[in-house]
């Protein structure tokens, strides 16, 4: 069931404005049809498309993850050639056009928040033998690339991130809301391990899928120089509920505890560099790409 649901995030979508969602019907369509794939048009037929999507939710013969979808459906980011291969400073420029609707420290584009936070971590930590942090500091959100190029809504791929396939915690943001959620009922899936072992290791946690993941993903295979505690700071920074309140240890191995501190670390500069000072994009720009081609491949596949 976890690992159907986090493969939903990969649908193919009937437009270009993010995930195949199913569509409200009207009253005049019969209750046994089944929904389309189409997408809602607006957040305004929210609350209508919930009371209808209930209604077909009665029907037990109704399944709202297709079983007969085939994999070549689901969604390849690198279908579009355009995106396939681009240089990781040309698709930090385009992020420069989005905002965070989740981030509430800050309504600067993402290439601002970017500097800000690679020039705070520069500025404590200076030395050469630092540049990689400094480069972290720059590329750690460029897994919004996903809303902001493939069109993915913001609610799929921004915000906090946590472990499936086990208990909530009270920790994560809006937990009240997880009593909706079918796994909370699943006495399997809502236990402490969950379909986990002890100290398994968060490379084995299957987490709710986001920018982090997405980020992570591209530096791994393209093979990018970053050290492992570049890679922890990418792919765990918007899991709060473990490197700020101290969750989920029971999950952790060595190599995750060792890392932490550096998580931790990093953290600092990600929230509290949003600071009114905007880098000059000019007088830094040849130093952050002297970094990017020291650590990426020319060409990186999106």
């Amino acid at each position: 069931k976890v690992a159907s649901a986090h493969r939903e995030l990969f649908v193919k979508p009937a437009s270009p404005r993010g995930m195949r969602i199913i569509e409200k019907k009207s009253n005049a369509q019969s209750k046994s049809a089944k929904p389309s794939s189409q997408p809602l048009e607006n957040v305004e037929e929210w609350q209508d498309y919930k009371e209808e999507k209930a209604k077909y939710e009665e029907d037990s013969s109704w399944n709202p993850v297709d079983p007969d979808k085939k994999e070549e459906e689901f969604r390849n980011y690198s279908s579009n050639p355009r995106f396939e291969r681009m240089g990781l400073w040309e698709a930090l420029e385009l992020l420069d056009t989005f905002v965070d609707d989740s981030d509430p420290d800050t309504n600067l584009s993402q290439m601002m928040h970017a500097l800000q936070t690679a020039e705070a971590i520069r500025k404590k930590y200076p030395g050469k033998e630092y540049d990689w942090y400094h480069l972290t500091g720059l590329i750690h959100d460029m897994g919004k690339f996903l809303s902001c190029v493939y069109g993915e809504e913001q609610w799929c791929c921004v915000g906090d991130t946590f472990p499936v396939g086990c208990q909530f915690s009270d920790k994560i943001e809006f937990p009240d809301f997880f009593k909706l959620n079918p796994d909370s009922k699943d006495k399997n899936l809502s236990s402490k391990f969950g379909v986990y072992k002890k100290n398994c290791g968060l490379k084995n946690v299957l987490m709710s899928f986001g920018h982090d993941e997405y980020m992570y993903q591209v530096c791994v295979q393209n093979k990018s120089k970053l050290p492992i505690s570049a890679l922890y700071m990418i792919r765990y920074h918007s899991f709060y509920p473990w490197h700020k309140e101290g969750q989920y240890m029971h999950l952790c191995d060595k190599v995750d505890i060792e890392n932490l501190k550096w998580v931790q670390d990093f953290n600092q500069f990600d929230l509290y560099s949003k600071a009114s000072e905007i880098p000059n994009l000019k007088e830094v720009k040849e130093y952050y790409k002297g970094l990017v081609k020291k650590y990426f491949p020319e060409k990186v596949k999106w």
